[in-house]
Protein backbone atom coordinates (compact mmCIF):
# COMPACT_ATOMS: atom_id res chain seq x y z
CA UNK A 1 0.00 0.00 0.00
CA UNK A 2 2.79 2.43 0.85
CA UNK A 3 4.41 1.86 -2.53
CA UNK A 4 1.43 3.34 -4.37
CA UNK A 5 1.67 6.53 -2.30
CA UNK A 6 5.40 6.66 -2.99
CA UNK A 7 4.74 6.19 -6.71
CA UNK A 8 2.11 8.95 -6.63
CA UNK A 9 4.48 11.30 -4.80
CA UNK A 10 7.40 10.62 -7.17
CA UNK A 11 5.34 11.07 -10.34
CA UNK A 12 3.62 14.17 -8.97
CA UNK A 13 6.84 15.80 -7.81
CA UNK A 14 8.68 15.02 -11.04
CA UNK A 15 5.77 16.36 -13.11
CA UNK A 16 5.54 19.57 -11.10
CA UNK A 17 9.32 20.09 -11.15
CA UNK A 18 9.64 19.52 -14.92
CA UNK A 19 6.64 21.77 -15.57
CA UNK A 20 7.95 24.60 -13.39
CA UNK A 21 11.55 24.30 -14.65
CA UNK A 22 10.48 24.47 -18.30
CA UNK A 23 8.22 27.46 -17.65
CA UNK A 24 10.97 29.20 -15.70
CA UNK A 25 13.46 28.55 -18.49
CA UNK A 26 11.11 29.95 -21.12
CA UNK A 27 10.34 33.00 -18.97
CA UNK A 28 14.06 33.73 -18.37
CA UNK A 29 15.37 33.00 -21.85
CA UNK A 30 12.66 34.36 -24.16
CA UNK A 31 10.67 37.54 -24.58
CA UNK A 32 6.90 37.31 -24.61
CA UNK A 33 5.69 36.22 -28.09
CA UNK A 34 9.17 35.12 -29.22
CA UNK A 35 8.98 31.97 -31.33
CA UNK A 36 11.66 29.40 -32.16
CA UNK A 37 10.89 27.02 -35.03
CA UNK A 38 11.61 23.41 -34.13
CA UNK A 39 9.83 21.78 -37.09
CA UNK A 40 8.96 24.43 -39.67
CA UNK A 41 5.20 24.85 -40.25
CA UNK A 42 4.44 22.26 -37.57
CA UNK A 43 5.98 22.91 -34.15
CA UNK A 44 7.54 25.97 -32.50
CA UNK A 45 8.50 27.01 -29.01
CA UNK A 46 6.45 30.20 -28.64
CA UNK A 47 6.29 32.12 -25.35
CA UNK A 48 2.75 33.22 -24.51
CA UNK A 49 0.77 33.73 -21.33
CA UNK A 50 -2.79 32.58 -20.85
CA UNK A 51 -5.07 34.28 -18.33
CA UNK A 52 -7.89 31.84 -19.06
CA UNK A 53 -8.26 28.11 -19.45
CA UNK A 54 -8.07 26.04 -22.62
CA UNK A 55 -8.53 28.17 -25.74
CA UNK A 56 -8.27 31.27 -23.46
CA UNK A 57 -11.70 30.45 -22.02
CA UNK A 58 -12.80 33.17 -19.56
CA UNK A 59 -9.54 35.10 -20.05
CA UNK A 60 -11.34 38.46 -19.86
CA UNK A 61 -13.68 37.67 -16.97
CA UNK A 62 -12.98 39.83 -13.92
CA UNK A 63 -13.54 36.87 -11.57
CA UNK A 64 -11.40 34.43 -13.59
CA UNK A 65 -8.42 34.20 -11.21
CA UNK A 66 -10.34 33.27 -8.02
CA UNK A 67 -12.48 30.92 -10.12
CA UNK A 68 -9.51 29.07 -11.68
CA UNK A 69 -7.63 28.89 -8.38
CA UNK A 70 -10.70 27.46 -6.66
CA UNK A 71 -11.42 24.96 -9.45
CA UNK A 72 -7.76 23.83 -9.51
CA UNK A 73 -7.63 23.40 -5.73
CA UNK A 74 -10.90 21.44 -5.71
CA UNK A 75 -9.70 19.28 -8.63
CA UNK A 76 -6.46 18.49 -6.77
CA UNK A 77 -8.44 17.53 -3.66
CA UNK A 78 -10.87 15.34 -5.63
CA UNK A 79 -7.91 13.59 -7.31
CA UNK A 80 -6.37 12.85 -3.90
CA UNK A 81 -9.68 11.46 -2.62
CA UNK A 82 -10.15 9.34 -5.76
CA UNK A 83 -6.57 8.07 -5.45
CA UNK A 84 -7.19 6.89 -1.89
CA UNK A 85 -10.16 4.84 -3.08
CA UNK A 86 -8.17 2.93 -5.71
CA UNK A 87 -7.20 -0.66 -5.12
CA UNK A 88 -3.49 -1.47 -4.83
CA UNK A 89 -3.64 -3.41 -8.12
CA UNK A 90 -4.95 -0.40 -10.10
CA UNK A 91 -1.46 0.76 -11.09
CA UNK A 92 -2.45 2.46 -14.35
CA UNK A 93 -5.18 4.47 -12.60
CA UNK A 94 -2.69 5.44 -9.89
CA UNK A 95 -0.19 6.69 -12.48
CA UNK A 96 -2.97 8.49 -14.38
CA UNK A 97 -4.20 10.36 -11.33
CA UNK A 98 -0.64 11.33 -10.39
CA UNK A 99 -0.10 12.80 -13.87
CA UNK A 100 -3.39 14.72 -13.75
CA UNK A 101 -2.63 15.93 -10.21
CA UNK A 102 0.84 17.17 -11.15
CA UNK A 103 -0.54 19.04 -14.16
CA UNK A 104 -3.29 20.66 -12.12
CA UNK A 105 -0.85 21.71 -9.41
CA UNK A 106 1.70 22.96 -11.97
CA UNK A 107 -0.83 25.32 -13.53
CA UNK A 108 -2.18 26.27 -10.09
CA UNK A 109 1.33 27.37 -9.08
CA UNK A 110 1.45 29.67 -12.13
CA UNK A 111 -1.94 31.17 -11.34
CA UNK A 112 -0.98 31.80 -7.72
CA UNK A 113 2.45 33.17 -8.61
CA UNK A 114 1.71 35.08 -11.83
CA UNK A 115 -2.07 35.35 -12.14
CA UNK A 116 -1.80 33.51 -15.46
CA UNK A 117 -0.21 30.41 -17.00
CA UNK A 118 2.97 30.29 -19.09
CA UNK A 119 2.44 28.36 -22.33
CA UNK A 120 5.11 27.65 -24.93
CA UNK A 121 4.44 24.45 -26.88
CA UNK A 122 3.01 25.62 -30.20
CA UNK A 123 1.69 22.88 -32.51
CA UNK A 124 0.35 24.06 -35.84
CA UNK A 125 -0.11 23.30 -39.52
CA UNK A 126 1.24 26.31 -41.35
CA UNK A 127 -0.99 29.17 -40.11
CA UNK A 128 -3.56 26.94 -38.41
CA UNK A 129 -2.46 26.93 -34.76
CA UNK A 130 -3.64 24.77 -31.92
CA UNK A 131 -3.62 26.91 -28.75
CA UNK A 132 -0.18 26.92 -27.13
CA UNK A 133 0.16 24.66 -24.11
CA UNK A 134 2.74 23.58 -21.53
CA UNK A 135 4.07 20.51 -19.74
CA UNK A 136 1.29 20.65 -17.12
CA UNK A 137 -1.36 20.60 -19.85
CA UNK A 138 0.41 17.65 -21.46
CA UNK A 139 0.52 15.76 -18.15
CA UNK A 140 -3.22 16.29 -17.71
CA UNK A 141 -3.99 15.09 -21.25
CA UNK A 142 -1.78 12.00 -20.99
CA UNK A 143 -3.22 11.25 -17.55
CA UNK A 144 -6.81 11.53 -18.80
CA UNK A 145 -6.00 9.32 -21.81
CA UNK A 146 -4.41 6.65 -19.59
CA UNK A 147 -7.31 6.88 -17.14
CA UNK A 148 -9.76 6.24 -19.99
CA UNK A 149 -7.74 3.18 -21.00
CA UNK A 150 -7.75 2.01 -17.39
CA UNK A 151 -11.53 2.43 -17.19
CA UNK A 152 -12.01 0.34 -20.33
CA UNK A 153 -9.70 -2.37 -18.98
CA UNK A 154 -11.43 -2.28 -15.60
CA UNK A 155 -14.83 -2.67 -17.25
CA UNK A 156 -13.55 -5.67 -19.24
CA UNK A 157 -12.10 -7.16 -16.07
CA UNK A 158 -15.43 -6.78 -14.27
CA UNK A 159 -17.38 -8.30 -17.17
CA UNK A 160 -15.06 -11.30 -17.31
CA UNK A 161 -15.53 -11.79 -13.57
CA UNK A 162 -11.88 -11.80 -12.61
Amino acid sequence: MKSRYTLFAIISLLGIIVDQLTKSYIDRSMQLFDSIPIIENFFHITYVRNKGAAFSFLSNASWRLPFFITVSAIAALVILIAFRKLRDDQRLAQISLALIFSGAVGNLIDRLRLGEVIDFLDAHWYRHHWPAFNVADSLICVGVFLLAIDMILEEKRLKSGS
